[in-house]
């Protein structure tokens, strides 16, 4: 049930970034872009995050990763939130 419950949380945060990057595509609209840009990159964290729980298992930890690519996103969003803002 975990697994199923993690990827789940990747395919809302690829909808989410696919949506955003519509959005952007329309609008051009920087700021659409960065929160696009930063739900991708919390896509890639969240199917690391199924990959590493869900697959694995104990024997291998890919929490680095994880927490590199998550803390990456986040950058990129204040990036553009500071930046981009009007």
């Amino acid at each position: 049930m975990a697994s199923l419950v993690y990827l789940l949380g990747a395919l809302v945060t690829a909808l989410c970034a696919i949506l955003l990057l519509r959005g952007f595509a329309r609008s051009r609209s920087r700021l659409l872009l960065w929160s696009g840009l930063c739900f991708a990159g919390l896509t890639v964290s969240n199917g690391l995050l199924f990959i590493d729980l869900g697959l694995l298992g104990p024997a291998q930890s890919l929490y680095m990763w994880r927490l590199g690519t998550a803390a990456s996103a986040m950058l990129l969003l204040v990036y553009g939130l500071v930046f981009e803002s009007e």
